[in-house]
């Protein structure tokens, strides 16, 4: 009998469906391993939204495991689904891919110049790379293997011999639906992340279609590969089935426990894969809550097949700040690949992690990012020396680590604002990174990038696709002559008292008291003055003076934290700028 480890994990909401898993599971299915499960639908990227589908069971599954039980992540790949539309802005895609519409994805050719045999195998790819370096294990279910392979054979004529059954709890649903309302689009920037229903079933008939009655069996056509088909007859006893395609005029005459191009349609194939794999816990999106959805009709389908539905919470939608800047070739929509170009693995299984999963939250991809990394170094920070609350150690903990171990981290963290502007600065040139990097802390200087990688990578690749080239930082190469001829007394006194302290102050921590302290020791205050020991006018001067220090570095009124562009542009440099 696995121990169940004590902890202060126990506060969290993973730790509490990891409880009431453990108590189904147990009554359902004792001594064998849990099963947890995600579908996804390689019908084009699979974004940030789709991701909530995979994190929400894999830190369950996770928390089992570390209390010692055996447990499978199931993700069913949905590649046999239909070919629905042409995404907008996948780059090798165009017109043209609109005459496979109907066809199974992996009938659908990849995209031009992918490496990959068809559509559902390349998008597949980058997130199977993703969820590797997120440290998520799982078992891949192919939904084409089994359904071509007659695994699911003796499902689908339980499914026909019970159609009656079937279509009479769909009927209970048909005449529910409200008139779908007309949204307008959102602004990418506001623009929400939902997973869709499995394969996309908004879009998918319930198979009730057809003069010979309701089938919940959806043949592809032999001649053209599409689903555009109805069934016309069917024979228990024989298995006969006789379908027409709509969309080229072919009809055949099959028999179905022979028959293996087809599939059930959604609202019963993915009951019917509960209770064929035994699941246990699978969470389904916030659009499942409405009456006549798949996961609601699932919950009664689910008993034809012998099964039960799984403990499943809704999900709410993940949104994203800063898409409008984004560099993305994927039409706009950003997936795991984009965030982990930007962020380490710890980050983001932390933004999945921290908060329940009906809460939505967003994934940063402008300036918020650094805000993020800032909160997240606290919390870091906090965890270390035992100040943080149970819920964040455990949210943290599930972040740095799974079942199986830490996840690589960066050995000197620096702050992500830091390697960004440094980054921005430097244009791509290791050599001066590394020396601005190595002046941060003179008492243990960095020796070498790789001791601040991946976190400096990932803030680069941010600086190079997210930040917008008009707020890039250029550091000028001439001193702007005649801003420094306008200046009064007290503008040149200023400056004359930055550069009397660079040398003695050219570090981070001594660059940052040095360009707070000039305003203080000119309005005849201590350098060390603390905040409340100043008048509020001190901040405007303070203002003032740093808005005067960008225009002669960067020609402009903001920039870079001034400690980090000081260090940047170096001694010599900024003597030459600042006029000495």
């Amino acid at each position: 009998m696995p121990i169940v480890a004590q902890s202060t994990e126990t506060t969290d909401w993973v730790s509490r469906f990891a409880d009431e898993v453990i108590e189904e599971s147990e009554r359902r299915a004792p001594g064998k391993p849990v099963v947890v499960a995600s579908g996804l639908s390689p019908s084009g990227p699979i974004h940030l939204g789709n991701l909530r589908e995979v994190m929400t069971p894999h830190l369950v599954a996770d928390e089992l495991r570390r209390r010692g039980y055996q447990v499978r992540h199931l993700i069913s790949w949905d590649d046999y689904d239909r070919y629905r539309k042409v995404p907008a802005g996948v780059p090798g895609v165009d017109e043209t891919w609109a005459e496979h519409i109907g066809k199974p994805l992996t009938s659908v050719p990849a995209p031009k110049g992918s490496a990959y045999p068809n559509w559902a195998e390349h998008f597949k790819a980058a997130m199977i790379q993703s969820l590797a370096e997120l440290g998520v294990e799982f078992d891949g279910i192919s939904q084409t293997e089994q359904y071509t392979s007659g695994v699911y054979r003796e499902q689908i004529l339980h499914a026909m011999r019970h159609r009656g059954d079937i279509d009479a709890i769909l009927a209970q649903y048909r005449t529910k639906k409200a008139p779908a309302k007309k949204q307008q689009q959102k602004p990418v920037d506001e623009a929400e992340l939902e997973a869709a229903e499995g394969s996309g079933a908004a879009a998918e008939d319930d198979g009730s279609s057809g003069s010979a009655g309701y089938f919940p069996y959806k043949p592809y056509c032999g001649n053209c590969e599409k689903d555009l088909t109805t069934v016309t007859s069917y024979d228990d006893d024989s298995t006969e089935l006789t379908y027409s395609c709509t969309s080229c005029g072919f009809s055949e005459t099959v028999r179905l426990n022979e028959f293996n191009r087809g599939k059930l349609v959604w609202k019963v194939d993915w009951p019917m894969r509960w209770a064929y794999e035994g699941v246990i816990f699978e969470p389904s999106g916030v659009d499942h809550s409405s009456p006549g959805s798949s996961f609601q009709v699932g919950g009664q389908i689910v008993g034809i097949f012998g099964g039960k539905q799984p403990i499943g919470p809704m999900y709410a939608f993940v949104g994203i700040s800063g898409m409008a800047k984004m560099s993305s070739s994927k039409g706009g929509v950003p997936t795991p690949a984009d965030a982990l170009q930007i962020m380490e693995p710890q980050l983001l299984r932390w933004l999945y992690a921290r908060r329940r999963p009906n809460q939505s939250f967003k994934v940063a991809f402008d300036q918020e990012i650094q805000r993020l990394y800032d909160e997240w170094d606290r919390l870091e920070a906090k965890v270390a020396d035992g100040t943080a609350l149970p819920a964040d150690v455990a949210a943290h903990s599930r972040a740095v680590r799974t079942a199986s171990g830490e996840l690589p981290r960066t050995p000197r963290p620096l702050p992500y604002r830091t390697l960004a502007s440094v980054a921005d600065i430097t244009a791509g040139h290791e050599d001066q990174a590394l020396r601005i990097l190595s002046d941060l802390d003179p008492a243990n200087p960095l020796a070498s990038l790789d001791e601040a990688r991946p976190r400096y990578d990932k803030a680069e690749a941010w600086i190079n696709t997210h930040v917008p080239a008009d707020q890039r930082t250029i550091v000028r190469d001439e001193p702007d002559t005649e801003l420094l001829k306008s200046l009064d007394e007290q503008g040149r006194e200023s400056l004359r008292l930055l550069l009397d302290g660079l040398a003695g102050n050219w570090s981070l921590d001594g660059l940052t008291h040095l360009v707070y302290g000039v305003p203080k020791v000119q309005a005849g205050f201590s350098a060390d003055a603390t905040p409340k020991e100043l008048p509020p006018e001190i901040k405007t001067s303070q203002r003032s003076f740093f808005a005067l220090l960008y225009q002669l570095l960067v020609s402009r009124d903001t920039g870079p934290r001034l400690p980090t562009l000081l260090l940047a542009v170096g001694q010599e440099r900024v003597r030459h700028l600042l006029g000495a």
